[in-house]
């Protein structure tokens, strides 16, 4: 004889004519399962890395992100980009020191193993070295347009290049669809 029993569960409703014993099953399936004793505690990843960046003007990235289209590269704008520029160039150069000073501390390894080793890591980090050196003309080319007023701007279309995309790339001098053109053609015609 089966009974008609609705049990209803977090995930879902089981069926009312299911019979206690499949409902009990469905109850459990439904039921979150309890993570293992030695498992770390599930943590939302976070949306950003490190503190928002705030500009010595008090302008911050979220109140650069909310501003209105009529405020696009203002003073108080290009001042944030600005420092932005100059932050990640002294980072940058600091960078090149720490190597050039990693390079003249090196020793010579009996094992060859472990010099072939030393010396891939060595042309790793020149090599790394060598886009920050790409990086840092980019940076003086941004800071020159920023001093010229044309920072901001495509350089192909003349439309204003938008602040989420500086914000990810401050050395950019394409919107994205002409950026997309350009290397369209690149990649169809080459250089």
């Amino acid at each position: 004889m089966s009974r008609n029993i609705a049990v209803k569960t977090s995930a879902k409703a089981v069926p009312a004519r299911a019979t206690p014993k499949t409902a009990a099953k469905a109850a459990t399936k439904a039921a979150p399962k309890a993570a293992p004793k030695n498992a770390a505690p599930r943590v939302a990843a976070p949306q950003r890395m490190g503190p928002e960046r705030v500009a010595s003007n008090g302008l911050t990235e979220s109140a650069l992100r909310k501003a209105p289209a009529s405020e696009y590269m203002s003073p108080e704008q290009r001042a944030f980009f600005r420092e932005m520029l100059v932050e990640n160039q002294k980072e940058l150069i600091e960078n090149a020191g720490v190597t050039s000073e990693h390079l003249r501390e090196h020793e010579v390894e009996p094992d060859p193993t472990d010099q072939a080793t030393i010396e891939e890591e060595y042309a790793l980090e020149l090599r790394a070295r060598d886009r920050e050196r790409k990086l840092l003309k980019k940076i003086e080319q941004s800071l020159h347009r920023i001093d010229d007023g044309t920072y901001g701007w495509c350089e192909e279309t003349g439309e204003p290049i938008g602040i989420p995309r500086l914000l990810a790339r401050p050395t950019a001098t394409l919107t994205i669809e002409a950026q997309s053109r350009r290397e369209l053609k690149q990649k169809l015609y080459g250089d």
